[in-house]
């Protein structure tokens, strides 16, 4: 599998836009991230009009980079999911989508049969199954072991650590990539962590604000591929892609991250 920089960017609810008042904010968005050498960007039907306007912002800034476009199938039935990836692809202006990924488990044996044979026919790169609900967690961990998929995408942050139980050693093993929704937790980790310095030994990694602190815990672990957090301001994308950069923690440099968050946090 080829190598895809590490901080990607996703669109849930931050591109699901009604109209054209809040194009401009998220050109800046996207530039910013292909200029912090972002490539990876995620999506789905869920979103809403997220995968309409990532086409129509692509369109518009036509970056010069290779962009690796990822979405999913969220719909059951054979036909259904079989028109509704056509669409996909269409609307993020893609004739080939690098990668598509049955969402939340959904018709999953259905949909997933289609994916197979559409990537032994080239119609799509890499295929896999998400989740961001632990009621899904067993079952997601089965279709691991049995079925063969490229890509696995599910939550994990420095507060809600299963994954590094289960999942990741299991991707680890089976040679599935990972990519890893919710790194901010919603937005609570910034809650948790407001009006507090980051430590000062996190300052020898290159981090520089709680984000990049929260996405280099996660990138540090050996069986993470790719992490998409979502934004809808310039600023924030800037400080996501910083964490592209520089050295990757080391597991004692884990420790203390951990350590020095929980001490914030109590």
């Amino acid at each position: 599998m080829e190598k895809i920089p590490v901080i990607g960017m996703g669109t849930s609810r931050t591109f699901n836009i009604q109209n054209d008042s809040g194009m401009l904010g998220l050109v800046e968005v996207l530039n910013a991230f292909v200029r912090g050498g972002g490539q990876v960007i995620d999506s789905s039907p869920m979103y809403g009009n997220a995968e309409s306007t990532v086409g129509r912002i692509l369109n518009i800034t036509k970056p010069p980079e290779k962009l690796f476009f990822a979405t999913k199938v969220w719909i059951e039935g054979k036909q259904a999911g079989i028109e509704q990836m056509h669409l996909s692809a269409k609307r993020m202006g893609s004739s080939t989508l690098d990668l598509i990924a049955v969402h939340n488990l959904l018709d999953w044996k259905t949909q997933l049969s289609t994916l197979k044979r559409g990537k032994e026919e080239g119609k799509v790169r890499y295929i896999g199954i998400t989740t961001s609900h632990g009621r899904y967690h067993e079952e997601l961990l089965r279709i691991m072991r049995v079925e063969e998929i490229d890509f696995v995408q599910f939550s994990y942050n420095i507060q809600d650590r299963q994954a590094e139980r289960d999942m990741l050693p299991l991707a680890m093993d089976q040679g599935i990539a990972t990519m890893i929704n919710r790194p901010y937790a919603r937005g609570s980790l910034f809650k948790a962590t407001r009006g507090h310095p980051i430590p000062e030994f996190a300052r020898e990694l290159g981090i520089n604000s709680w984000a990049q602190f929260f996405l280099k815990f996660i990138l540090s672990h050996p069986g993470v591929t790719n992490i998409i957090p979502a934004t809808s301001k310039k600023i924030h994308m800037m400080d996501n892609m910083e964490a592209n950069k520089g050295v990757i923690p080391t597991p004692n440099q884990r420790l203390a991250m951990l350590e020095a968050f929980k001490q914030v946090t109590g």
